[in-house]
């Protein structure tokens, strides 16, 4: 199986277990070369070749951003519903302001996907993830109306900026990218911003308990 379309785990989980995967794979898929003799090995070896883009990327860093990407991808849609259906202005400001933040973050997340040889696919589609907005959810918002649409966009974003951050936090202490832990930072800076906004936002208590 590849680690990336493992089932649908706690994010952290998934990113802890791929990096278990990673080291597991490396000790394991050589037995025969320790088996045999130092010189017969030395002479065996094939040239050392420079690392491209994509084998100098973890399983971490690989599982964080086909993740990451899909789930901005899906928040942008809700967030879009948010800015023209929001009841409380101050909801349908955040949500215009969000929205253009997770954009700006998805130019930058497909760019490290393209730096790394991955595919722009979601390798996630129809896994019910934690923190992903799914065709459900955007199909309830859409069918809500006022203050009910208020809180159950409020009650959405904000799980899905919780788990993005969270395993955001994974990839900086765990990948091996410096570019993929220098972006997982500032998505965790801008993360823990905006919720903190959206809990001081109108009806945000009662949404959020």
């Amino acid at each position: 199986m590849n680690p990336i379309d493992l089932p649908p785990l706690h994010r952290a989980a998934v990113l802890v277990l791929l990096g278990a995967l990673a080291l597991g794979g490396a000790a394991g898929c050589s037995p025969a070369a320790e088996s045999a003799p130092r010189s017969a090995q030395a002479r065996e070896s094939p040239p050392t070749r420079t690392p491209t883009a994509t084998s100098a990327s973890t399983a971490t860093d690989v599982g964080w951003v086909q993740l990451m990407t899909p789930m901005n991808q899906q928040a942008v849609k809700l967030l879009a519903l948010a800015a023209e259906r929001a009841a409380e202005p101050r909801v349908r400001d955040f949500a215009v302001r969000l929205r253009t933040g997770q954009e700006a973050e998805l130019v930058r997340l497909r760019s490290l996907l393209t730096r790394m040889g991955l595919p722009g696919t979601d390798v996630h589609a129809g896994h019910d993830m934690p923190g992903m907005v799914t065709v459900r959810d955007l199909e309830a918002a859409r069918a809500a109306e006022g203050s009910a649409f208020d809180r159950l966009v409020l009650a959405q974003i904000r799980d899905h900026l919780r788990q993005s951050a969270q395993v955001s936090r994974s990839e900086i202490t765990s990948g091996g990218r410096a570019d993929a832990r220098e972006l997982a930072a500032a998505l965790v800076t801008a993360r823990e911003t905006s919720l903190a906004e959206l809990e001081r936002l109108p009806g945000a208590v009662r949404a959020l308990g």
